[in-house]
């Protein structure tokens, strides 16, 4: 049995990344008509981690510092503009979230940077880690600004109102 040729899974890999990174915008773009809920917020992330799976796979896995890194990364550098291009307003009660006209150019220039990134590590790691430390890097990237946008949105909504009350 025959093995894929590394430039395709290379060219793959971008082009899903293209296409996920358009599918995020179409969403968020058609986020910003509802309301945002903290269950809207949570979710996202939740359901990414299932993405972790993929590390069962020996070829994917990574040394733990190299994870660290990305995910310290991906917290640190890359979540910042998501976090600066994301605001909430108050209508009719119900908090939305604003929708910025360069959330889009800060997604493409994301998936720009990680292209260029991509090309500069795949000549010391398999396509496999790469993806797998592109993908922490994004799940650290998510989860702070995810953790901004809860907080910002604690900020605006009354500390009754916030969380659905337990019934004893």
């Amino acid at each position: 049995m025959g093995s894929i040729n590394p430039s395709y899974l290379h060219i793959g890999s971008t082009l899903g990344a293209l296409f996920m990174a358009l599918m995020v915008i179409f969403i968020r773009l058609k986020a910003s008509d509802r309301p945002v809920t903290i269950r809207k917020i949570i979710i996202p992330p939740l359901g990414m981690s299932t993405g972790f799976m993929m590390f069962i796979v020996p070829e994917v896995r990574v040394p733990l510092w190299w994870a660290l890194i990305a995910f310290l990364a991906g917290w640190f550098i890359f979540a910042y503009p998501l976090i600066r291009t994301t605001s909430f307003h108050q209508k009719e009660g119900l908090i939305y979230a604003k929708r910025s006209k360069s959330f889009a150019l800060v997604l493409l220039g994301l998936l720009l940077v990680r292209t260029l990134l991509h090309e500069f590590i795949d000549r010391y790691i398999s396509i496999p880690q790469s993806g797998g430390l592109f993908f922490i890097l994004a799940f650290g990237m998510i989860v702070h600004w995810r953790v901004f946008m809860y907080r910002t949105y604690r900020t605006m909504v009354p500390s009754d109102t916030a969380l659905p009350r337990q019934t004893p």
